[in-house]
């Protein structure tokens, strides 16, 4: 394994909602993401989901409320509750979250990537 500088990995795609994997470990994938705008309502029924914000702004809605991520701090997303990441500019994510995690819980989205690659 080699280190990863994630402003390198950053600056090889550009595409929103769509997370590149760049490590491994213990049955969880550590990914990247660019988000722009609304991602789609879902859950993860049996997965956490660990969101850190590395540059940039995202708002995490869920039906009760909401909560917004500065540079540098994360908030872990309990399996089974419903959420929806806003990001008004781009922002820059770390994700968190087991190999099984489906990217929209299920549900059918023109967001969905379902193969994931590796950076």
């Amino acid at each position: 394994m080699k280190k990863v500088n994630l402003t390198e990995k950053f600056n090889l795609f550009d595409e929103h909602w769509s997370p590149r994997i760049v490590g491994e470990l213990n049955g969880q994938y550590v990914k990247l993401a660019k988000v722009k705008g609304e991602f789609v309502w879902h859950s993860h029924a049996n997965e956490d989901e660990l969101f850190l914000v590395i540059k940039g702004t995202l708002k995490i809605e869920f039906r009760d409320g909401s909560i917004t991520l500065n540079e540098g701090e994360f908030y872990i997303v309990p399996k089974g509750v419903e959420h929806k990441p806003i990001a008004d500019e781009e922002a820059h994510i770390l994700l968190l979250e087991p190999k099984s995690t489906e990217q929209t819980g299920g549900v059918e989205s023109d967001l969905l990537v379902d193969n994931q690659p590796w950076i």
